[in-house]
């Protein structure tokens, strides 16, 4: 299951990832723009979400996910209860969220280079046939 510290390291491995406090907790910033964040105490984090995924989440495991309060709630805003969540989980949904708030131009450069990260495999396979 996951944990604060390895949120935390998943959140700054991102592209131009910055960690600041928002209401004397720790959030992750991407250029100035808050996309996760973490409890005090370290046991739940909060995810920026679409809202169709923030529902897909609620209904498939209720005890790990819930909404804020309130109008951030609706607009997607996304507790997760991180020792219910696997650390893959976790990534593909902090990825999901860094996406939502970041530049488009860093996200295009970000599925870029790991398109081609994907592809060299592929193209080493290629080249010893």
């Amino acid at each position: 299951m996951a944990s604060a510290a390895q949120m935390r390291k998943l959140a700054l491995s991102m592209p131009d990832v910055e960690e600041r406090s928002h209401f004397e907790q720790p959030d992750f910033r991407v250029r100035g723009k808050i996309f996760a964040g973490l409890s005090r105490d370290g046991a739940r984090g909060t995810l920026k979400l679409v809202p169709e995924a923030q529902a897909m989440l609620l209904d498939a495991k209720p005890r790990a996910f819930s909404a804020a309060a309130g109008a951030w709630g609706r607009a997607g805003w996304t507790y997760v209860e991180l020792a219910r969540v696997r650390e893959a989980e976790l990534e593909g949904l902090l990825l999901q969220a860094w996406r939502l708030v970041a530049p488009k131009r860093l996200v295009a450069a970000q599925q870029g280079a790991a398109t081609e990260a994907a592809a060299a495999p592929r193209a080493r396979r290629a080249r010893r046939r």
